[in-house]
């Protein structure tokens, strides 16, 4: 069924965009812009200099112009042509805020409508698209002061040829968060541009259903990455304010859904201001990240419990865990999704201490697969196999835009309790039952003080199954780049250096822990070598690890921290 949507879809498409029928999109007639929204992403007015002498600098590749315009130059990536395309760096102009710069973003927008104007077959994707469509009209004061007549002209016939195909093309558009974004898109526009009114209750309600589906009862997005609200709520910010300021009254359900995600933006934050590595989430965009959370009026303790989005968080005192305990998300909304079940991550005060390894900001197509698969979290593998399955057609993953999940985790259970010592979790899950025969079981336990953090991984054969022969298992922690690790001599545990001399201590009763090579993708500064602490066995032989982490007090001064001997594992 989904591939027979995106089929028609796609064909609807190709009719809509065909030179034939291309002229439909130039119909109607939208004088001016009657206001303009806020842009709540950072600008840096020093790029602006950059641009102005031709230097495009996106997503780690640049391209040297020459006197050539930007749009006549071959793309050094797709990344790179579509922040170029998304017209995203006007604000750097706007930054700068001065004659020049204006009339630099001008001529771009003009090299732009004449090159591309009419059709492009990246730079009028719908993505591309709706981004560009809010760029234009939230730069709009910028771009056209002291603008003249036919400048003026040009931009708003553009600019209502590209909202008249955005509206046609918004069926054709990917499920989850693009076809949302577009939908936001024409929200704004139809706001902002005279002559758009009549379109508001259709473009309203269809948003409102959009958002009904996506954003769940606790907050999170369907697509279970947490990246997706900050890119979301500070669209849908601006978008409540412009209802407000055309005095409108915002839809019920718009207001819902930033209310649910808000608390959710302090569920994924670690004590550092990062977000936890979930399901494509990359660097932390710590400055958007608080930008947005300033408009949290609650600003309250962030929820224990997201089952519909499937996490859990457990503070204790300067320590906080977060893991993973869901579903892969629908087909149609799993081409970023990972196979990270029951992966964990750990930090203590303002310092990680067990992470899953991320996505980088640039060159994500490069590592994409290899962090969404199993061994890059902080979880059970067997032979290096992942617990979903990814379907990589070359006809599906162009259909579907990108590499799906066709299968994995089915049954997974959570049980939560609290008590004065601490607060337990037991987690399951069933992703290597069909392969392996093989359920999953995970019990951690984190003292109240935070300072001790048990747990168990327990291996049982699937129900009416037998454990496959190839049942070799390693149970992997990656650990953050600026944790230095080392080995203790007895071989079973490992001596954790925090930046800040603090000492963590890694224990296991298991028969041998081994320090390998990670790497940490979502660094500020790109991918960064790490290590982690890996323990091998088979699921046969060995029916449950134990292991543990443990703080060791600071030393008194002039006194040397004793190193742990023997692990102690209460569970």
């Amino acid at each position: 069924m989904l591939i027979g949507r995106r089929v028609f879809r796609g064909l609807i498409g190709a009719i809509n965009t065909h030179p034939l029928l291309r002229w439909r999109f130039g119909q109607g007639k939208t004088d001016r812009l009657t206001i303009a929204p806020q842009d709540l992403r950072t600008a840096d007015a020093t790029r602006a200099s950059e641009i102005y002498a031709g230097r495009f600098a996106f997503a780690g590749k640049v391209v040297i112009c020459d006197r050539r315009s930007p749009f006549e130059m071959t793309p050094p990536s797709e990344e790179w042509a579509v922040t170029l395309l998304s017209f995203a760096w006007l604000r750097h102009l706007r930054a700068a805020d001065t004659a020049i710069t204006r009339a630099n973003a001008r001529a771009l927008i003009d090299e732009w409508i004449n090159l591309q104007g009419a059709w492009h077959p990246l730079g009028w994707r719908v993505d591309i698209l709706s981004r560009r469509v809010l760029c234009w009209l939230s730069q709009s004061p910028f771009v056209l002061q002291e603008a003249d007549a036919q400048f003026y002209r040009r931009f708003i016939r553009s600019q209502s040829r590209q909202v008249r195909y955005l509206r046609r093309s918004i069926k054709q558009s990917r499920d989850g968060l693009p076809r949302l974004q577009a939908l936001i898109a024409l929200t704004y526009a139809t706001l902002c541009m005279q002559g758009q009114g009549g379109n508001l209750r259709g473009i309203a309600r269809q948003l409102i259903e959009e958002l009904r589906a996506q954003i769940l009862p606790d907050g999170g997005h369907v697509s279970r990455n947490p990246g997706v609200l900050i890119e979301l709520l500070v669209d849908l910010l601006p978008l409540r304010q412009l209802f407000s300021a055309r005095n409108l009254q915002p839809p019920q359900a718009l207001n819902n859904a930033i209310d649910r995600m808000m608390p959710m933006l302090r569920f994924f934050r670690h004590p550092d201001g990062n977000f936890a590595q979930f399901n494509g989430m990359g660097p932390t965009p710590v400055d958007l990240l608080a930008t947005v959370l300033a408009y949290d009026d609650a600003r309250g303790t962030p929820v224990s419990n997201a089952p519909h989005s499937g996490y859990q968080r457990i503070d204790a005192a300067d320590t906080v865990l977060l893991m993973d305990t869901g579903r892969p998300p629908p087909l149609a909304l799993s081409q970023e999704a990972h196979a990270g079940c029951l992966s964990f991550e750990l930090s203590w005060k303002q310092h990680r201490l067990v992470v899953n390894c991320g996505l980088p900001v640039v060159n994500r197509e490069t590592w994409r697969q290899v962090a969404r698969a199993t061994p890059a979290h902080s979880t059970v593998t067997f032979n290096d196999q992942s617990s979903c399955r990814f379907l990589e057609s070359g006809f599906l993953r162009r259909l579907l835009g990108g590499i799906a999940i066709v299968s994995g985790p089915r049954d997974i259970a959570v049980d939560r309790e609290s008590s004065a010592d601490g607060t337990l979790l037991r987690t399951s899950h069933d992703g290597y039952a069909d392969t392996i025969g093989i359920i999953h079981s995970r019990l951690v336990r984190l003292s109240a003080d935070g300072r001790a953090l048990d747990g168990e991984d327990s291996f049982t054969a699937a129900a009416g199954q037998a454990m496959a022969r190839n049942d070799e298992y390693a149970v992997r922690f990656h650990l953050h780049p600026s944790v230095k690790a080392s080995r203790l001599s007895e071989g079973r545990g490992v001596i954790l250096l925090l930046p800040d001399r603090e000492v963590w201590t890694f224990s296991t009763l298991a028969d041998a822990v081994e320090l390998e090579e990670s790497v940490f993708l979502s660094g500020s500064d790109g991918p960064r070598r790490a290590v982690q602490i890996v323990i091998y066995g088979r699921a046969a032989e060995t029916g449950k690890v134990r292991w543990s982490f443990r703080h060791t007090p600071p030393a008194p001064p002039g006194t040397r921290a004793a190193r742990p001997d023997e692990p102690e594992l209460p569970l």
